[in-house]
């Protein structure tokens, strides 16, 4: 089977080629923004075209399942630049009529829990999604886009709302890495983490690989709208002590006054409907922290 996979050299699509790559005919297609080619050192047998998904209908493709996980990826990307709102559209319907091109491909396409803002923990797919930023409504839009494709074209499709995912491959981020990674270079370095508020925010932290476990689930059952976490949630104070518990030191967080007017204060899955696709995470924040290195 062929797989093309949009946003391959980044964070999680790399992490999720290693684990495909013996099973499929992979293509990747990355702009290299916020990915790097060093991602991939470990990988062979794969095509890479250095265009961003935006791009695929120009190019000669016909995938049998689509990886969708090109797309600007945090919030304070589209506050710097609220035109991305189109783009990350745009690049869904390419993706979509490539889907419908092709014969039908599954689009397993990254959202995230970051639609929950304003919602009560534990938060579950049919929670009614409020107004809150440019980065969720662009996710918003690609979900109802993909239902749409359903309804009109029979395209089978899996949102993934993906919650608060950390790992390895995480350094061509930079500052929009996941918040686990960024204390844990800030304390390797001897540094104190800084943290908005007082720390008692939490999110529901999940390991990458059981992200990409649920991504290749999602490609071969189910259809909708899925929440991929833990079912668990951790303070940002609780990560900092694990970190150093890690790492052998002692560091004291940096407390700030939170100057975001619509910050997520707390986010935990409602697994209930991820399930169906035979999938539960299997990393607990303990071992997770214990693998970065």
């Amino acid at each position: 089977m062929k797989a093309l996979v949009t946003g391959g050299a980044g964070f999680i699509g790399s992490n999720l080629i290693e684990a495909i790559v013996d099973d499929f005919e992979v293509t990747i297609l990355d702009n290299l923004q916020t990915g790097s080619l060093k991602n991939l050192e470990a990988v062979r047998d794969m095509k890479i075209i250095e265009k961003s998904s935006n791009d695929c209908l120009s190019l000669d493709l016909k995938p049998d399942v689509i990886f969708h996980l090109g797309i600007p990826s945090s919030s304070p990307m589209y506050k710097n630049s609220p035109l991305l709102v189109g783009e990350a559209i745009n690049g869904m319907i390419s993706i979509l009529e490539l889907a419908r091109q092709s014969g039908n491909a599954k689009v397993v396409f990254a959202s995230s829990s970051s639609l929950y803002n304003g919602v009560p923990a534990p938060q579950s797919e049919d929670a009614v999604i409020q107004v809150t930023d440019y980065y969720t409504e662009a996710r918003l839009a690609m979900e109802r886009l993909a239902q749409l494709y359903s309804r009109l074209f029979e395209i089978e499709y899996a949102a993934m709302r993906f919650f608060s995912v950390y790992g390895p491959h995480e350094e061509a981020k930079g500052k929009y890495a996941n918040i686990i990674t960024q204390f844990f270079w800030e304390m390797k370095a001897g540094r104190s983490p800084l943290i908005f508020g007082d720390g008692s925010q939490t999110r529901d932290f999940i390991h990458v690989d059981d992200i990409v476990a649920a991504l290749i689930l999602a490609s071969k059952k189910g259809s909708g709208i899925f929440n991929v976490g833990t079912g668990k949630a951790h303070s940002f104070n609780e990560v900092v002590s694990l970190l150093n518990s890690k790492l052998g030191t002692d560091l004291k967080a940096t407390y700030r006054d939170n100057p975001i007017k619509n910050y997520v204060m707390h986010t935990q899955a409602d697994t209930t409907k991820a399930k169906s696709l035979g999938f539960e995470a299997k990393v607990s924040l303990d071992e997770g922290i214990r693998r970065i290195s």
